[in-house]
Protein backbone atom coordinates (compact mmCIF):
# COMPACT_ATOMS: atom_id res chain seq x y z
CA UNK A 1 0.00 0.00 0.00
CA UNK A 2 2.98 2.30 0.47
CA UNK A 3 3.23 2.83 -3.28
CA UNK A 4 -0.52 2.90 -3.98
CA UNK A 5 -1.84 5.66 -6.17
CA UNK A 6 -4.51 7.96 -4.83
CA UNK A 7 -7.15 6.39 -7.09
CA UNK A 8 -6.42 2.95 -5.64
CA UNK A 9 -7.08 4.26 -2.13
CA UNK A 10 -10.53 5.49 -3.09
CA UNK A 11 -13.55 4.05 -1.31
CA UNK A 12 -17.15 5.14 -2.00
CA UNK A 13 -18.51 7.59 0.55
CA UNK A 14 -15.21 8.70 2.06
CA UNK A 15 -14.47 12.39 2.21
CA UNK A 16 -11.56 14.49 3.42
CA UNK A 17 -13.59 17.34 4.87
CA UNK A 18 -17.26 18.26 5.23
CA UNK A 19 -18.45 20.93 2.86
CA UNK A 20 -20.29 23.92 4.34
CA UNK A 21 -24.00 24.37 3.81
CA UNK A 22 -24.76 26.29 0.62
CA UNK A 23 -25.50 29.96 1.16
CA UNK A 24 -26.26 30.56 -2.53
CA UNK A 25 -28.75 28.87 -4.88
CA UNK A 26 -27.58 25.51 -6.18
CA UNK A 27 -26.68 25.49 -9.87
CA UNK A 28 -25.88 22.82 -12.43
CA UNK A 29 -22.30 22.54 -13.62
CA UNK A 30 -21.80 23.35 -17.31
CA UNK A 31 -21.98 20.28 -19.51
CA UNK A 32 -18.64 18.61 -20.07
CA UNK A 33 -16.88 20.33 -17.14
CA UNK A 34 -16.50 17.02 -15.28
CA UNK A 35 -16.04 13.91 -17.40
CA UNK A 36 -18.24 10.97 -16.44
CA UNK A 37 -15.43 8.51 -17.23
CA UNK A 38 -13.00 10.25 -14.86
CA UNK A 39 -14.38 9.76 -11.35
CA UNK A 40 -12.63 11.72 -8.64
CA UNK A 41 -11.09 9.66 -5.81
CA UNK A 42 -13.01 9.47 -2.56
CA UNK A 43 -10.47 9.46 0.26
CA UNK A 44 -10.12 10.72 3.80
CA UNK A 45 -7.85 13.57 4.80
CA UNK A 46 -5.32 11.30 6.51
CA UNK A 47 -5.06 9.11 3.40
CA UNK A 48 -4.38 12.17 1.25
CA UNK A 49 -1.73 13.51 3.65
CA UNK A 50 0.03 10.18 3.95
CA UNK A 51 -0.09 9.56 0.22
CA UNK A 52 1.57 12.82 -0.75
CA UNK A 53 4.05 12.65 2.13
CA UNK A 54 5.17 9.22 0.90
CA UNK A 55 5.59 10.62 -2.61
CA UNK A 56 7.64 13.55 -1.31
CA UNK A 57 9.96 11.16 0.54
CA UNK A 58 10.65 9.29 -2.69
CA UNK A 59 12.03 12.45 -4.28
CA UNK A 60 15.76 13.02 -4.26
CA UNK A 61 16.86 16.56 -3.42
CA UNK A 62 20.01 18.51 -2.66
CA UNK A 63 18.86 18.71 0.96
CA UNK A 64 19.06 14.89 1.13
CA UNK A 65 22.48 14.30 -0.42
CA UNK A 66 25.07 15.07 -3.07
CA UNK A 67 23.62 15.94 -6.46
CA UNK A 68 26.63 16.02 -8.81
CA UNK A 69 24.95 16.99 -12.07
CA UNK A 70 27.70 18.36 -14.28
CA UNK A 71 26.64 21.46 -16.23
CA UNK A 72 23.52 21.92 -14.07
CA UNK A 73 25.28 22.67 -10.77
CA UNK A 74 22.85 21.44 -8.14
CA UNK A 75 24.42 23.18 -5.16
CA UNK A 76 23.03 23.69 -1.69
CA UNK A 77 20.67 26.65 -1.30
CA UNK A 78 21.35 28.47 2.02
CA UNK A 79 18.14 28.87 3.99
CA UNK A 80 18.84 32.53 4.73
CA UNK A 81 18.03 33.12 1.05
CA UNK A 82 14.53 31.78 1.65
CA UNK A 83 14.08 33.98 4.72
CA UNK A 84 14.88 37.18 2.85
CA UNK A 85 12.82 36.21 -0.19
CA UNK A 86 9.81 35.79 2.11
CA UNK A 87 10.07 39.17 3.81
CA UNK A 88 6.62 40.80 3.63
CA UNK A 89 7.91 43.87 1.82
CA UNK A 90 9.11 41.67 -1.02
CA UNK A 91 6.36 39.06 -1.17
CA UNK A 92 3.68 41.73 -0.87
CA UNK A 93 5.04 43.93 -3.64
CA UNK A 94 2.76 44.14 -6.67
CA UNK A 95 4.29 44.59 -10.13
CA UNK A 96 1.75 47.29 -10.98
CA UNK A 97 2.34 49.46 -7.93
CA UNK A 98 3.86 52.89 -8.59
CA UNK A 99 7.64 53.25 -8.57
CA UNK A 100 7.37 55.55 -5.56
CA UNK A 101 5.90 52.69 -3.52
CA UNK A 102 8.46 50.13 -4.73
CA UNK A 103 11.70 51.90 -3.87
CA UNK A 104 13.00 49.03 -1.71
CA UNK A 105 12.49 46.46 -4.46
CA UNK A 106 13.95 48.79 -7.09
CA UNK A 107 16.98 49.49 -4.92
CA UNK A 108 17.63 45.76 -4.56
CA UNK A 109 17.37 45.28 -8.32
CA UNK A 110 19.68 48.22 -8.99
CA UNK A 111 22.29 47.01 -6.52
CA UNK A 112 22.09 43.46 -7.89
CA UNK A 113 22.68 44.88 -11.39
CA UNK A 114 25.73 46.72 -10.05
CA UNK A 115 27.09 43.68 -8.19
CA UNK A 116 26.75 41.42 -11.22
CA UNK A 117 28.35 44.05 -13.46
CA UNK A 118 31.31 44.37 -11.11
CA UNK A 119 31.69 40.59 -10.71
CA UNK A 120 31.71 40.04 -14.48
CA UNK A 121 33.56 43.19 -15.53
CA UNK A 122 30.65 44.65 -17.50
CA UNK A 123 29.19 48.12 -17.97
CA UNK A 124 25.53 47.17 -17.58
CA UNK A 125 23.21 44.30 -16.69
CA UNK A 126 19.60 43.30 -17.37
CA UNK A 127 17.75 41.18 -14.81
CA UNK A 128 14.82 40.33 -17.08
CA UNK A 129 15.69 36.93 -18.60
CA UNK A 130 13.75 34.17 -16.87
CA UNK A 131 16.38 31.46 -17.36
CA UNK A 132 19.90 30.92 -18.62
CA UNK A 133 18.63 29.81 -22.01
CA UNK A 134 16.58 32.98 -22.36
CA UNK A 135 19.67 34.92 -21.31
CA UNK A 136 21.47 33.34 -24.25
CA UNK A 137 18.69 34.38 -26.59
CA UNK A 138 18.81 37.93 -25.24
CA UNK A 139 22.59 38.03 -25.72
CA UNK A 140 22.35 36.90 -29.34
CA UNK A 141 19.55 39.41 -30.03
CA UNK A 142 21.70 42.18 -28.57
CA UNK A 143 24.63 41.19 -30.80
CA UNK A 144 22.36 41.05 -33.85
CA UNK A 145 20.86 44.46 -33.03
CA UNK A 146 24.34 45.98 -32.58
CA UNK A 147 25.46 44.91 -36.05
CA UNK A 148 22.23 46.01 -37.70
CA UNK A 149 22.48 49.42 -36.07
CA UNK A 150 25.93 49.76 -37.67
CA UNK A 151 24.64 48.71 -41.08
CA UNK A 152 26.34 45.28 -41.00
CA UNK A 153 23.18 43.55 -42.17
CA UNK A 154 25.10 40.84 -44.02
CA UNK A 155 26.23 39.29 -40.74
CA UNK A 156 24.14 36.13 -40.26
CA UNK A 157 26.44 33.54 -38.68
CA UNK A 158 27.20 32.53 -35.10
CA UNK A 159 30.23 30.32 -34.41
CA UNK A 160 29.64 27.72 -31.69
CA UNK A 161 32.38 25.38 -30.36
CA UNK A 162 31.44 21.71 -29.99
CA UNK A 163 32.27 22.03 -26.29
CA UNK A 164 29.57 24.68 -25.74
CA UNK A 165 26.26 24.20 -23.97
CA UNK A 166 23.62 22.54 -26.14
CA UNK A 167 21.26 25.50 -25.86
CA UNK A 168 23.71 27.79 -27.71
CA UNK A 169 22.79 26.50 -31.20
CA UNK A 170 19.10 26.63 -30.30
CA UNK A 171 19.36 30.27 -29.19
CA UNK A 172 21.15 31.09 -32.45
CA UNK A 173 18.49 29.40 -34.59
CA UNK A 174 15.67 31.14 -32.71
CA UNK A 175 17.34 34.44 -33.56
CA UNK A 176 17.19 33.62 -37.29
CA UNK A 177 20.94 33.19 -37.54
CA UNK A 178 23.07 30.37 -38.94
CA UNK A 179 25.19 28.08 -36.74
CA UNK A 180 28.71 26.99 -37.67
CA UNK A 181 30.31 24.48 -35.30
CA UNK A 182 33.97 24.80 -34.34
CA UNK A 183 35.73 21.57 -33.23
CA UNK A 184 37.92 21.10 -30.16
CA UNK A 185 41.62 20.31 -30.24
CA UNK A 186 43.37 17.45 -28.44
CA UNK A 187 43.52 19.39 -25.16
CA UNK A 188 39.83 20.23 -25.14
CA UNK A 189 40.27 23.84 -26.27
CA UNK A 190 38.74 25.55 -29.29
CA UNK A 191 40.73 24.55 -32.37
CA UNK A 192 42.33 27.86 -33.39
CA UNK A 193 43.00 26.86 -36.99
CA UNK A 194 39.38 25.82 -37.44
CA UNK A 195 38.26 29.11 -35.89
CA UNK A 196 40.49 31.16 -38.19
CA UNK A 197 39.08 29.35 -41.22
CA UNK A 198 35.54 30.47 -40.37
CA UNK A 199 35.92 34.13 -39.40
CA UNK A 200 34.73 36.64 -42.02
CA UNK A 201 32.46 39.64 -42.42
CA UNK A 202 29.38 37.42 -42.13
CA UNK A 203 30.12 36.50 -38.50
CA UNK A 204 27.86 38.06 -35.88
CA UNK A 205 29.98 36.54 -33.16
CA UNK A 206 31.18 33.50 -31.25
CA UNK A 207 29.29 31.85 -28.38
CA UNK A 208 31.83 30.30 -26.05
CA UNK A 209 31.31 28.45 -22.78
CA UNK A 210 34.26 29.02 -20.47
CA UNK A 211 34.99 26.88 -18.57
CA UNK A 212 33.60 24.64 -21.29
CA UNK A 213 31.42 21.57 -20.91
CA UNK A 214 34.52 19.42 -20.45
CA UNK A 215 35.11 21.42 -17.28
CA UNK A 216 38.23 22.98 -18.81
CA UNK A 217 39.34 26.60 -18.94
CA UNK A 218 40.02 27.75 -22.47
CA UNK A 219 43.81 28.13 -22.47
CA UNK A 220 43.74 30.43 -25.53
CA UNK A 221 40.76 32.54 -24.57
CA UNK A 222 42.46 35.89 -25.23
CA UNK A 223 43.63 34.73 -28.67
CA UNK A 224 40.13 33.43 -29.44
CA UNK A 225 38.62 36.80 -28.53
CA UNK A 226 41.20 38.57 -30.68
CA UNK A 227 40.45 36.40 -33.72
CA UNK A 228 36.70 37.06 -33.50
CA UNK A 229 37.09 40.78 -32.82
CA UNK A 230 39.50 40.92 -35.74
CA UNK A 231 36.70 40.13 -38.20
CA UNK A 232 34.34 42.61 -36.55
CA UNK A 233 32.43 39.97 -34.61
CA UNK A 234 31.43 39.95 -30.95
CA UNK A 235 32.12 37.34 -28.30
CA UNK A 236 29.27 35.92 -26.24
CA UNK A 237 30.33 34.26 -23.01
CA UNK A 238 28.05 31.53 -21.74
CA UNK A 239 28.44 32.30 -18.04
CA UNK A 240 26.71 29.15 -16.85
CA UNK A 241 29.98 27.93 -15.33
CA UNK A 242 30.89 31.22 -13.68
CA UNK A 243 30.95 29.46 -10.31
CA UNK A 244 34.45 28.28 -11.24
CA UNK A 245 35.70 31.81 -11.98
CA UNK A 246 33.88 34.14 -9.61
CA UNK A 247 36.31 36.43 -7.80
CA UNK A 248 39.21 35.07 -9.88
CA UNK A 249 38.55 36.04 -13.51
CA UNK A 250 36.24 38.76 -14.85
CA UNK A 251 35.13 37.82 -18.38
CA UNK A 252 34.71 41.45 -19.38
CA UNK A 253 38.38 42.06 -18.64
CA UNK A 254 39.45 39.50 -21.25
CA UNK A 255 37.25 40.90 -23.98
CA UNK A 256 33.91 39.13 -23.60
CA UNK A 257 31.25 41.50 -24.97
CA UNK A 258 28.10 39.94 -23.52
CA UNK A 259 27.45 37.13 -21.04
CA UNK A 260 24.58 35.61 -19.13
CA UNK A 261 24.71 34.37 -15.55
CA UNK A 262 22.82 31.32 -14.31
CA UNK A 263 21.81 32.48 -10.85
CA UNK A 264 21.20 28.90 -9.69
CA UNK A 265 24.69 27.81 -10.67
CA UNK A 266 26.78 30.59 -9.24
CA UNK A 267 24.52 32.34 -6.76
CA UNK A 268 22.65 29.41 -5.16
CA UNK A 269 19.08 30.12 -6.20
CA UNK A 270 16.84 27.02 -6.46
CA UNK A 271 17.11 24.83 -9.54
CA UNK A 272 15.07 21.96 -10.85
CA UNK A 273 11.41 21.24 -11.38
CA UNK A 274 11.15 23.64 -14.27
CA UNK A 275 11.88 26.88 -12.44
CA UNK A 276 11.49 29.66 -11.71
CA UNK A 277 14.96 30.67 -12.78
CA UNK A 278 16.87 33.74 -13.82
CA UNK A 279 19.57 34.45 -16.38
CA UNK A 280 20.73 38.08 -16.08
CA UNK A 281 22.86 39.37 -18.95
CA UNK A 282 25.87 41.65 -18.65
CA UNK A 283 27.23 43.71 -21.54
CA UNK A 284 30.24 45.84 -22.36
CA UNK A 285 29.87 49.61 -22.76
CA UNK A 286 29.28 49.50 -26.53
CA UNK A 287 26.22 47.27 -26.06
CA UNK A 288 24.59 48.94 -23.06
CA UNK A 289 22.08 50.89 -25.19
CA UNK A 290 20.71 47.62 -26.59
CA UNK A 291 19.73 46.05 -23.24
CA UNK A 292 16.10 44.92 -22.86
CA UNK A 293 13.54 47.41 -21.61
CA UNK A 294 13.61 48.27 -18.75
CA UNK A 295 16.67 48.45 -16.51
CA UNK A 296 16.72 50.15 -13.11
CA UNK A 297 18.61 53.43 -12.77
CA UNK A 298 19.43 55.53 -9.74
CA UNK A 299 18.87 59.29 -9.53
CA UNK A 300 19.06 61.91 -6.81
CA UNK A 301 21.74 62.17 -4.15
CA UNK A 302 23.39 59.64 -1.87
CA UNK A 303 21.31 61.03 0.97
CA UNK A 304 18.05 60.89 -1.00
CA UNK A 305 18.36 58.42 -3.85
CA UNK A 306 15.46 57.61 -6.15
CA UNK A 307 15.18 54.49 -8.31
CA UNK A 308 13.15 54.16 -11.48
CA UNK A 309 12.80 52.04 -14.62
CA UNK A 310 14.61 53.21 -17.74
CA UNK A 311 14.39 52.21 -21.40
CA UNK A 312 17.81 52.04 -23.14
CA UNK A 313 17.91 54.13 -26.32
CA UNK A 314 18.27 51.21 -28.78
CA UNK A 315 16.67 48.53 -26.61
CA UNK A 316 15.79 45.18 -28.16
CA UNK A 317 12.49 45.54 -26.27
CA UNK A 318 10.84 43.56 -23.54
CA UNK A 319 11.73 39.90 -23.21
CA UNK A 320 9.29 38.86 -20.48
CA UNK A 321 6.31 40.10 -18.50
CA UNK A 322 6.88 42.52 -15.64
CA UNK A 323 10.39 42.91 -14.21
CA UNK A 324 11.98 39.47 -13.79
CA UNK A 325 11.67 36.60 -11.33
CA UNK A 326 11.92 38.90 -8.36
CA UNK A 327 12.04 36.25 -5.61
CA UNK A 328 15.00 34.60 -7.35
CA UNK A 329 16.73 37.97 -7.61
CA UNK A 330 16.31 38.49 -3.86
CA UNK A 331 17.94 35.12 -3.19
CA UNK A 332 20.92 35.89 -5.42
CA UNK A 333 21.33 39.34 -3.86
CA UNK A 334 21.33 37.76 -0.40
CA UNK A 335 23.97 35.22 -1.42
CA UNK A 336 26.27 37.92 -2.80
CA UNK A 337 25.91 40.18 0.25
CA UNK A 338 26.39 37.29 2.68
CA UNK A 339 29.63 36.17 1.01
CA UNK A 340 31.29 39.42 0.03
CA UNK A 341 34.18 39.50 -2.43
CA UNK A 342 36.45 37.19 -0.41
CA UNK A 343 33.70 34.66 0.17
CA UNK A 344 32.76 34.56 -3.51
CA UNK A 345 36.37 33.83 -4.45
CA UNK A 346 36.33 30.97 -1.93
CA UNK A 347 33.30 29.57 -3.76
CA UNK A 348 35.32 29.24 -6.96
CA UNK A 349 38.40 27.88 -5.22
CA UNK A 350 36.48 25.17 -3.39
CA UNK A 351 34.43 24.23 -6.46
CA UNK A 352 37.67 23.69 -8.39
CA UNK A 353 39.32 21.87 -5.48
CA UNK A 354 36.43 19.42 -5.04
CA UNK A 355 36.22 18.64 -8.75
CA UNK A 356 39.95 18.02 -9.14
CA UNK A 357 40.09 15.90 -5.99
CA UNK A 358 37.25 13.69 -7.22
CA UNK A 359 38.77 13.48 -10.71
CA UNK A 360 42.08 12.26 -9.28
CA UNK A 361 40.32 9.70 -7.08
CA UNK A 362 38.51 7.96 -9.95
CA UNK A 363 40.59 8.60 -13.10
CA UNK A 364 42.54 5.33 -12.88
CA UNK A 365 39.23 3.44 -13.09
CA UNK A 366 37.07 5.75 -15.19
CA UNK A 367 39.00 7.07 -18.18
CA UNK A 368 39.16 10.88 -18.32
CA UNK A 369 39.88 11.75 -21.99
CA UNK A 370 41.00 15.32 -21.25
CA UNK A 371 42.93 14.60 -18.08
CA UNK A 372 44.30 17.99 -17.11
CA UNK A 373 43.51 20.45 -14.38
CA UNK A 374 39.76 20.98 -14.52
CA UNK A 375 37.63 23.72 -13.14
CA UNK A 376 34.31 23.01 -11.40
CA UNK A 377 33.56 19.69 -13.15
CA UNK A 378 35.16 16.96 -15.22
CA UNK A 379 34.03 14.43 -17.81
CA UNK A 380 34.90 10.74 -17.55
CA UNK A 381 33.88 7.76 -19.66
CA UNK A 382 31.31 5.56 -18.00
CA UNK A 383 32.50 2.37 -19.70
CA UNK A 384 34.25 -0.13 -17.44
CA UNK A 385 36.98 -1.71 -19.56
CA UNK A 386 36.38 -5.35 -20.43
CA UNK A 387 32.91 -5.58 -18.83
CA UNK A 388 30.40 -4.20 -21.32
CA UNK A 389 29.05 -1.87 -18.65
CA UNK A 390 28.02 1.60 -19.77
CA UNK A 391 27.45 5.05 -18.30
CA UNK A 392 23.76 4.13 -18.03
CA UNK A 393 24.60 1.02 -15.97
CA UNK A 394 26.85 2.97 -13.62
CA UNK A 395 24.27 5.71 -13.18
CA UNK A 396 21.41 3.30 -12.49
CA UNK A 397 23.54 1.43 -9.94
CA UNK A 398 24.34 4.70 -8.14
CA UNK A 399 20.64 4.98 -7.36
CA UNK A 400 20.85 1.74 -5.36
CA UNK A 401 23.49 3.37 -3.16
CA UNK A 402 21.19 6.27 -2.41
CA UNK A 403 23.11 8.94 -4.33
CA UNK A 404 22.21 10.83 -7.46
CA UNK A 405 23.90 9.95 -10.78
CA UNK A 406 25.89 12.60 -12.64
CA UNK A 407 24.90 14.01 -16.02
CA UNK A 408 25.10 11.31 -18.70
CA UNK A 409 26.02 11.30 -22.39
CA UNK A 410 26.96 14.97 -22.48
CA UNK A 411 29.03 16.52 -23.93
CA UNK A 412 28.72 14.45 -27.08
CA UNK A 413 32.43 14.72 -27.88
CA UNK A 414 33.14 12.21 -25.08
CA UNK A 415 31.86 8.69 -25.67
CA UNK A 416 29.65 7.30 -22.88
CA UNK A 417 30.18 10.50 -20.91
CA UNK A 418 29.71 10.96 -17.18
CA UNK A 419 29.82 14.67 -16.42
CA UNK A 420 30.52 15.04 -12.70
CA UNK A 421 30.38 18.19 -10.56
CA UNK A 422 30.55 17.85 -6.77
CA UNK A 423 30.20 21.67 -6.28
CA UNK A 424 31.86 23.68 -3.54
CA UNK A 425 29.15 22.99 -0.96
CA UNK A 426 30.04 19.32 -0.39
CA UNK A 427 32.41 18.42 2.47
CA UNK A 428 35.41 16.14 1.97
CA UNK A 429 33.75 13.08 3.52
CA UNK A 430 30.82 13.34 1.08
CA UNK A 431 33.14 13.63 -1.92
CA UNK A 432 35.17 10.68 -0.60
CA UNK A 433 32.02 8.62 -0.15
CA UNK A 434 30.93 9.37 -3.72
CA UNK A 435 34.34 8.37 -5.04
CA UNK A 436 34.25 5.12 -3.05
CA UNK A 437 30.81 4.33 -4.44
CA UNK A 438 31.98 4.87 -8.03
CA UNK A 439 35.00 2.63 -7.44
CA UNK A 440 32.85 -0.05 -5.79
CA UNK A 441 30.49 -0.05 -8.76
CA UNK A 442 33.45 -0.54 -11.09
CA UNK A 443 34.44 -3.62 -9.07
CA UNK A 444 30.87 -4.92 -9.32
CA UNK A 445 30.97 -4.47 -13.08
CA UNK A 446 33.80 -7.00 -13.15
CA UNK A 447 32.52 -9.46 -10.55
CA UNK A 448 28.77 -9.33 -11.30
CA UNK A 449 27.93 -7.49 -14.56
CA UNK A 450 24.24 -8.38 -14.32
CA UNK A 451 24.02 -6.39 -11.09
CA UNK A 452 24.70 -3.23 -13.08
CA UNK A 453 22.76 -4.18 -16.21
CA UNK A 454 19.58 -4.72 -14.14
CA UNK A 455 19.96 -1.77 -11.76
CA UNK A 456 18.33 -0.03 -10.03
CA UNK A 457 17.16 -2.74 -7.64
CA UNK A 458 15.76 -0.71 -4.73
CA UNK A 459 14.07 2.21 -6.50
CA UNK A 460 10.26 2.46 -6.67
CA UNK A 461 10.51 2.04 -10.45
CA UNK A 462 12.93 -0.39 -12.06
CA UNK A 463 14.82 0.32 -15.28
CA UNK A 464 12.49 1.58 -17.99
CA UNK A 465 12.58 1.05 -21.71
CA UNK A 466 13.46 4.66 -22.40
CA UNK A 467 13.08 4.38 -26.17
CA UNK A 468 9.53 3.10 -25.87
CA UNK A 469 8.76 5.58 -23.10
CA UNK A 470 9.67 8.41 -25.47
CA UNK A 471 7.88 6.98 -28.50
CA UNK A 472 4.73 5.61 -26.86
CA UNK A 473 4.30 7.44 -23.55
CA UNK A 474 1.47 6.44 -21.22
CA UNK A 475 -0.11 9.75 -20.29
CA UNK A 476 -3.19 8.52 -18.45
CA UNK A 477 -3.40 6.30 -15.40
CA UNK A 478 -5.54 3.20 -15.77
CA UNK A 479 -6.03 0.95 -12.79
CA UNK A 480 -5.26 -2.67 -13.56
CA UNK A 481 -8.14 -5.12 -12.89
Amino acid sequence: MSESLIYELSSPGRRGTPTPKLDVPEAELPAGLVREDLPLPEVSEIEVVRHFLRLSQLNYAIDKGIYPLGSCTMKYNPKINEVTARLPGFTGAHPHQPEGLAQGALRLMYELQEHLAKIGGFAGVTLQPAAGAQGELVGVLIMRAYHRARGDTQRDTILVPDSAHGTNPASTSMSGLRVVQIPSDKRGNVDLDALRSQVCDRVVGLMITNPNTLGLFEENIEEIVGIVHGCGGLVYGDGANMNALIGVVRPGDIGIDVMHYNLHKTFSTPHGGGGPGAGPVGVAAHLIDFLPDPVVVREGTDAEPHYRFHRPSQSIGRVRSFWGHFGILVRAYTYIRMHGSEGLRNVAEHAVLNANYLRCRVRDTYHVPYDRMCMHEFVAEGRISGTGSTAMDVSKRLIDYGVHPPTMYFPLIVHDALMIEPTETEPLRTVDAYAETLLRIAEEAVSDPALLHEAPHVAPVRRLDEVQAARTPVLRYRRQP
